[in-house]
């Protein structure tokens, strides 16, 4: 499992003009599952997620996390990140989890990180979305469950 965080100030999704969810200071996270991935892997990175710390502190230094600072977060689906680009000019997304399994994790994320107490807000899952963020920074960071140790 992959997720692409994005620090924001402000993040937005629209589906069909109508938006579906919303965020203030806090994170946009993009969320790709793959076809090997557990709960274990959703519990991982939630937990990763809430407890980085890349927000400043009174310093400007990175020494608060999302839980600290009571960030908001906006949750998107997104199979591209499984994207294997190495041969030829078309990605393939044969990695990617099929769409029932990818969207069981996806919820699961998203409770474990709504059980912090933090703000969760999210797209459609499968839709065509428009997002618009200002991203704070910019920060941006990758994290995958498969780099958890042990």
């Amino acid at each position: 499992m992959k997720a692409l965080l994005q620090r924001v100030t402000g993040a937005t999704v629209t589906v069909d003009g109508n938006i579906t969810g919303q965020t203030g200071q806090g994170f946009l996270v993009f969320l790709g599952v793959a076809g090997d991935d557990s709960e274990k892997d959703a519990l991982y990175l939630a937990e990763k997620v809430v407890n980085l710390r890349v927000f400043s502190d009174d310093n400007s230094k990175f020494n608060l996390s999302a839980l600290q600072i009571r960030a908001e977060l906006l949750v998107i689906s997104q199979f591209t990140l499984m994207a294997d680009a190495r041969k030829g000019r078309r990605p393939s997304f044969t990695m990617a989890a099929p769409p029932e399994m990818a969207e069981e994790l996806y919820n699961c994320f998203i409770r474990h990180i709504s059980q912090t107490g933090l703000k969760v807000q999210t797209g459609i899952f499968g839709a065509h979305m428009l997002v618009s963020i200002v991203n704070d920074g910019p920060v941006t960071i990758m994290l995958d469950s498969k780099d958890r140790p042990g």
